[in-house]
């Protein structure tokens, strides 16, 4: 039997991971010295509640979880014999799977014959969530593990991932955007454009003056690295600005077809503390990121 696990760094609500069976791994935040794990200490991601404390001041911080969580997590598995598959987020991005390599390393010792296999995402939030899925559909449709992994290591650096950045304060302060100081000028109101590399970092490639000149610069990176975007979910996430996102969609949709399969999803709260709210990101198949 084979179970799958993600992480709510991926976007994936348990409403989501229960469409496909994954078991969801909760990554925490926290505000004034209080830690918050997703879907454990709260049901429901009250996005805008959320979001607004950001704009009045808030700057939560996050932390990666311990090798006993992670054991918590995957023990009950190994110890049934079931095979595992976590897709997560970019491990370039956190020492927290470091924790689960010791995690796992444990327990292959404890319950030998097991597999745990993973996918890395290369990436966070919107990229993260449409990749997770593009995996669950591939398994709901009788795909075997060795076949997920094969076609995870040729298309997941076909998805490519470009947003914006309403307020520099909060990538200024986690520090975990390369190349943002070159892009950050001295003019009010300038919009890094930030993207998923390939390695899974986020980079900043290039800066805008105001939102509408953002907005532009990310749909035309579509007309400029899309490939087969009809096949794939096009999927625009949002730090609590559904407006802004519906917009880009309108844009996305006037240039390149009414038929695309847009979804929009709002960013966790462990990802959107480093990003701040009011910005926009879209997902798409790309030849390269």
């Amino acid at each position: 039997m084979l179970t799958l696990f993600t992480d709510t760094d991926t976007d994936i609500t348990p409403a989501e991971a229960a469409e496909y069976g994954y078991k969801l791994i909760s990554m925490p935040y926290s505000i004034d010295a209080q830690t918050v794990y997703p879907y454990v200490d709260f049901e429901e991601f009250d996005s805008r509640a959320f979001y607004d404390l950001l704009r009045g001041g808030v700057l939560p911080t996050t932390s990666a979880i311990s090798k006993e969580r992670y054991r918590e997590y995957f023990e009950p598995d190994f110890k049934a014999g079931n095979d595992i598959l976590y897709v997560h987020f970019s491990r370039a991005m956190t020492n927290t799977f470091d924790a689960m390599d010791q995690a796992v390393a444990e327990l292959r010792a404890e319950y030998p014959g097991v597999r745990f296999e993973e996918i890395d995402t290369k990436g966070i939030t919107t990229i993260s969530y449409t990749i997770t899925r593009e995996v669950g559909d591939r398994i709901k449709a009788g795909m075997g593990l060795d076949e997920v992994l094969a076609w995870a290591e040729e298309q997941v650096d076909h998805f490519a991932m470009y947003f914006f950045a309403d307020d520099l304060k909060f990538f200024r302060r986690s520090g975990r955007v390369s190349g943002l100081a070159a892009t950050m000028g001295t003019l009010i109101g300038i919009r890094p454009i930030i993207y998923m590399s390939q390695e899974g970092k986020m980079v900043s490639c290039g800066k805008e003056k105001g939102r509408i000149k953002a907005m532009e610069h990310i749909v035309n990176k579509v007309g400029e690295l899309g490939d087969d975007i009809k096949s794939y979910r096009f999927v625009i996430g949002h730090t609590d600005a559904p407006e802004l996102a519906r917009e880009v969609g309108k844009m996305v949709r006037e240039r390149f077809g009414e038929d695309i399969q847009i979804e929009y999803k709002v960013v966790n709260p462990t990802a959107g503390s480093h990003a701040g709210p009011n910005g926009v990101g879209i997902c798409f198949h790309a030849k390269h990121r």
